[in-house]
């Protein structure tokens, strides 16, 4: 279970790998982002944008920002100011409990799941997380098969480097692709 005291001990865990003095020093997680493209559906479908707001509310316990187009861009048929996705930024308690019922509860439930590849960590030490399917959160209900959405999952850290994200990841038990050795 991750545990805001879980990412305190990191340091103790750490101190020697990466020689910090000071417990400031220690990665942590500083926000989590989820964001939506609702893309061309929601030119077709009316109702796509609040369809994807309700659920994503419900998902992470807090309402999504709509995100809007900066520039209009003739060939994909966006005008300045259209709605083209949302997204929410995660802190504090919501973080924490999101980030649990990520790791426990829905990425297991995802469809041949093996682990997450290391390469999803970028050289700033942030981790970002595709998921295909919306569904396999246990708030949304199975009855809405034909209204799918993919998200994005950044969690952002203060890791200095991508090894030293990568060793704070594992230790707080994000499940990362087992190598062959």
């Amino acid at each position: 279970m991750i545990t805001q005291d879980k990412i305190q001990t990191s340091f103790e865990t750490l101190k020697e790998s990466f020689g910090y003095t000071n417990a400031m020093a220690a990665p942590k997680i500083s926000k989590i982002i989820v964001s939506v493209g609702t893309g061309k559906r929601s030119r077709t479908d009316r109702k796509w944008n609040e369809f994807v707001t309700e659920k994503l509310a419900l998902i992470t316990g807090q309402k999504p920002a709509p995100r809007q187009a900066r520039q209009s861009i003739a060939n994909f048929k966006i005008r300045e100011g259209d709605v083209i996705g949302q997204m929410v930024t995660l802190r504090g308690k919501r973080m924490m409990s999101f980030i649990e019922k990520l790791i426990h509860v829905a990425l297991p439930r995802t469809k041949d799941f093996r682990g997450i590849k290391r390469t999803a960590v970028d050289p700033m030490g942030n981790l970002t997380i595709g998921i295909r399917e919306h569904t396999i959160f246990p708030e949304t209900s199975d009855e809405e098969i034909k209204n799918v959405f993919g998200m994005s999952v950044t969690l952002v850290t203060t890791a200095k480097t991508k090894e030293e994200a990568l060793a704070f990841f594992e230790h707080i038990g994000i499940p990362f692709v087992k190598e062959d050795k």
